[in-house]
């Protein structure tokens, strides 16, 4: 039974990135990174990952981006899905890496989270 790679969604040029990239590197893990600018989330993607994470949407946004205030995000009352939406037009808007792996999903923040979904690897 061949064992399910571990995904990586990620931003190339974020610190905490390269660190789970690295963890599971010397892990010997075989992983897939998956940078979310290159290939969008689609919304049923995001949602879906959002859901498996146990998390509201909100929860999962970049509070400090510049984005976040040139939008006047914290004055505003979004639903859940134009929050999605903002995440999915404006990718700096997402908390990152998240990583999938085995049915499991977490964002590792800080990187040395990735372990928690190593163990049953």
């Amino acid at each position: 039974m061949k064992k399910e790679k571990v995904r990586l969604y990620i931003k190339p040029t974020c610190t905490t990135c390269r660190k789970a990239m690295k963890i599971l590197n010397e892990k010997g893990k075989d992983f897939e990174a998956i940078n979310y600018y290159e290939k969008p989330f689609t919304k049923k993607r995001l949602t879906d990952l959002i859901k498996r994470l146990n998390i509201q949407p909100k929860e999962l946004m970049r509070k400090k981006e510049n984005v976040y205030k040139e939008l006047g995000l914290a004055k505003k009352d979004l639903s859940d899905s134009e929050i999605i939406d903002l995440m999915i037009k404006y990718p700096d808007l997402i908390q990152r890496p998240i990583v999938e792996s085995s049915g499991r999903v977490l964002l590792a923040r800080p990187a040395e989270e990735i372990n928690k979904i190593l163990k049953n690897r």
